[in-house]
């Protein structure tokens, strides 16, 4: 732990005087290691955010190029950077954001063991990827590791957001969605590609992700455990729904 010089506590003044934040919360953050899964229009925000907020280290991780159609919606990457990989771009426009915080890539896909490896090495994992089977093994992976999971999803112009603690008594996504062929998920929440999207639906999806994230690695507030938060965008409403542990989950019951 390295104490912050002159030059940090006044870029973090504002955090640092909120009562819940302090000098404490602020150094947890520059602490802490996020791993961010996906740098499109979620990953985008939740990255800009955390950067700026001061987290130390950030860990990006995507396979895919920026494309002219991802630049309505993934402000991180800018029209120079078409036909670049999404973490080299983001990369560069975080160091520019913050040159405080360290940021690593992994321009590829994450499973197996690379997946396994990169979740123990974060304190936190923010899911911003945009199709169930990743959104599947990342959870797998964060409960065998006992890494606290953010997850979002946006599509059309309906979004989501939850926090998946990975304590003992905590559940899972696996509690929250069934990953059996014919459960309609899929169909329910298409990704981006297949049925657009608004582009500020996913700036407020990122950053409640980010808000999570940093109340988490900071130590302060309660966080989104237990509760998805669902938005229709269309007509401004937000409802909660409360969800538990299923006893019977083939992927956190069985590994408590």
């Amino acid at each position: 732990m390295t104490p912050m010089n002159d030059e940090q506590l006044l870029r973090y003044s504002r955090q640092i005087m909120l009562p819940s934040m302090d000098f404490e919360g602020q150094q947890r953050l520059l602490d802490g290691h996020a791993l961010i899964i996906g740098l499109g229009g979620l990953g985008s925000p939740v990255a800009m955010y955390l950067a700026a907020a001061g987290v130390g280290h950030l860990t990006l991780a995507d396979f895919d190029t920026v494309d002219l159609s991802n630049l309505q919606r993934q402000i991180v990457h800018g029209n120079d950077d078409i036909g670049r990989l999404k973490v080299e771009s983001a990369a560069d426009s975080l160091r520019a954001l913050n040159p405080d915080t360290q940021v690593d890539t992994l321009p590829q896909r994450l499973e197996g063991e690379v997946l396994q490896q990169a979740v123990r090495a974060a304190d936190i994992v923010l899911d911003a990827s945009d199709n169930f089977t990743t959104r599947f093994a990342i959870n797998a992976a964060c409960v065998a590791e006992k890494t606290p999971l953010i997850s979002g999803a946006a599509v059309g112009l309906d979004g989501q957001v939850t926090v998946f603690s990975n304590d003992a008594d905590s559940p899972c996504y696996r509690c929250l969605y069934d990953d059996t062929p014919d459960n309609g998920t899929e169909g329910s929440w298409a990704n981006c590609s297949a049925s657009g999207v608004l582009a500020p639906l996913v700036g407020v999806i990122g950053s409640m992700q980010a808000l999570e994230a940093i109340k988490l690695l900071a130590g302060i507030g309660k966080p989104l455990t237990g509760r998805l938060l669902i938005l229709d965008a269309a007509h401004l409403e937000w409802r909660e729904m409360r969800y538990h542990r299923d006893a019977h989950c083939p992927v956190c019951a069985t590994a408590a």
